[in-house]
């Protein structure tokens, strides 16, 4: 086996070779072109370089990489990804494969990280010779193997009560609630404003990570959603009590995984959580039309996420060594 590193402007050239490895390989759309193209042009440097291992014109896998530190490589992944950019054919060993950049990497290099992988994707590799790996976070998905009301009845009773609670007394109180879905391209932008507008309100305000349409972050959600809407992939989720938007989910998917990328809510109302509210009415048609197998959260599980799902796996990096 071999592999060659190019100058990351070579990515168009192999674009379809990428689909093709992440198609028949880990097969989610946070590894497509759809996504990682735009992640490129909002978030590289143009310093990265594309990684093509076996020949060139039929790759076995593909990665995208960049330095990180004086003496250490990493996968290229913007805090926007949440799995670090390798794609590879799923009879190649990943363990020969690192072993084989790393013959390529600069004779100075320590290390190189593979970022946040997905057991459900690639096999964690065995702790062995200059191979280790490392516990990232564990994460949760939601099987759509059954029907919602068979998943709805299968929740605690706590979450089941308290969501009715919650909509009785918005309905006492004259609050309708309406859950809007956006599939257009066109109505992409203005969504990102409104999801902006909505975070910047919020607590990640005054972090400095809020999302707006004229920073990075709104740019990347904005040009990478069209292209999922314009290949009927991508959706946002818009809540609203009476005219008011109060929470919005943004999604992308393909026949493999339907992921929440992002999700923000009205942090001012306290008597109800308008995103569990959204949450379970949005989950209604997912099941019903199961154009993917999963719905992932791709997040580090917190105690709302274990109310909605007791499937839970544990992320890692991987790590070649030189000794």
């Amino acid at each position: 086996m071999d592999c060659k590193l190019l100058p990351i402007s070579s990515f168009e050239q192999y674009a379809n070779n990428w689909d093709a490895l992440n198609t028949s390989g880990p097969n989610t759309p946070v590894l497509s072109c759809q996504f990682v193209k735009p992640l490129l042009k909002h978030f590289g440097t143009g310093k990265e370089q594309l990684v093509i291992f076996g020949e060139l014109d039929k790759p076995i896998a593909l990665s995208i990489i960049t330095k990180d530190r004086f003496g250490s490589y990493i996968s290229f992944q913007p805090s926007q990804a949440p799995i670090g950019l390798w794609v590879q054919d799923k009879s190649v060993s990943t363990t020969e494969l690192l072993a084989t950049l790393f013959k390529k990497l600069p004779f100075t290099t320590m290390v190189f990280g593979l970022t946040q992988q997905d057991p459900d994707l690639i096999e964690r590799p065995t702790n062995i010779g200059r191979i280790s790996t490392l516990d990232y976070i564990d994460t949760g998905r939601v099987s759509l193997d059954k029907s919602f009301d068979e998943y709805w009845a299968e929740r605690g009773k706590n979450l089941r009560q308290n969501l009715n609670r919650q909509r009785n007394r918005l309905e006492r109180e004259g609050v309708s609630r309406t859950l809007k879905t956006i599939t257009n391209a066109d109505q992409v932008r203005d969504a990102i404003i409104q999801y902006g507008e909505l975070e910047t309100a919020g607590w990640k305000s005054d972090q400095g990570t809020a999302m707006h349409i004229d920073n990075d972050q709104g740019k990347f959600y904005s040009d990478m959603l069209q292209q999922f809407c314009n290949a009927n992939n991508g959706f946002i989720y818009q809540y609203f009590y009476d005219d008011e938007l109060v929470a919005t989910d943004l999604c992308i998917r393909n026949e493999n995984q339907l992921i929440i990328l992002k999700t923000t809510y009205n942090e001012e109302i306290s008597t109800s959580s308008p995103a569990m509210l959204m949450r379970k009415e949005s989950f209604v048609p997912i099941f019903e039309e199961r154009k993917s197998k999963t719905i992932e959260f791709y997040g580090k599980v917190m105690n709302w996420h274990t109310k909605w799902t007791k499937e839970i796996r544990t992320m890692y990096h991987i790590n070649y060594k030189r000794f």
